[in-house]
């Protein structure tokens, strides 16, 4: 898991600034994905070129059935999927930090010159919390668009590439085989598990980001709702008061209207 270090410290520091669902798809990515790669699927993948019983004792035989079956290893296309779709969001990450800096820096002209007006920060607070509005709202969402983008193009390249269940039979004709040979995989139905696994935390994933898209669409409409509310109110209520002025004044005419008389 040291390898996984950096990737994971930049990727904490995304939590505190994303939002619910966000904080649950980091989770999913911490837990389901690093950790099961570090702690467990390396360890399953390690004897898979090694361990490969071929009926035929060709030199390079083995080397070759193996590369024609398997392009790039499980583990390493899952660390490349893993990297790839991190990469959205370390971008916001540095969208975000650029805004802390810039902003921190206009509180200390602020500071200093007190007596200028000049408009205050607009993205965070005076403890570092960040507001997902405008600009940044606007880099969170394309980060999670690309999010989904690359999540269905790795699930299409694994069902290419291998498939979604190991075969134990691998069956190549090419040089320097001297004939068609069969290779064997060694424990195929518990790669086949972590293959499925891995297949059903990169949908999770992919449904993570598509419901936070919808989330944050409706949670931006729902403040633009209540901004328009009170200028409605207001323009609402100078109505009623007028109609119950002339109401008023025309009872007072009456009443006196009748005390003259």
């Amino acid at each position: 898991m040291g390898e996984w270090g950096f990737l994971s410290s930049l990727l904490d520091k995304v939590q505190s600034h994303s939002s619910v669902i966000g904080k649950v798809w980091l989770s999913v990515l911490f837990i389901f994905r690093i950790m099961i790669i570090g702690a467990g699927a390396d360890k399953v993948w390690s004897d898979e070129q090694s361990s490969m019983i071929c009926n035929t004792k060709q030199p390079g035989c083995k080397n070759v059935c193996y590369d024609h079956a398997f392009p790039i290893s499980h583990i390493r296309f899952w660390v490349l999927q893993i990297i790839f779709v991190s990469t959205p969001t370390l971008i916001y990450l540095g969208h975000v930090l650029h805004v802390i800096h810039k902003e921190n820096k206009l509180r200390e002209y602020m500071q200093t010159h007190a007596g200028e007006t000049v408009k205050g920060p607009k993205y965070t607070d005076e403890k570092g919390h960040v507001k997902i509005t405008g600009n940044l709202l606007g880099t969170y969402m394309t980060s999670i668009v690309f999010r989904i983008l690359l999540e269905i193009a790795f699930i299409v390249g694994q069902y290419y590439l291998y498939g979604f269940v190991m075969d134990p039979r691998i069956v190549c004709s090419r040089a320097p085989c001297p004939f068609t040979v069969e290779c064997y995989m060694s424990r195929p139905t518990e790669k086949t598990i972590f293959i499925l696994f891995m297949l059903v935390v990169s949908c999770i994933s992919l449904l993570l980001n598509v419901a936070e898209i919808f989330y944050l669409v409706c949670s931006r409409s729902s403040r633009r709702k209540a901004k328009t509310v009170p200028s409605s109110a207001i323009a609402i209520h100078p109505h009623f008061n007028g109609d119950s002025l002339m109401k008023n004044e025309k009872l007072s005419l009456h009443d006196t209207s009748h005390s003259t008389a």
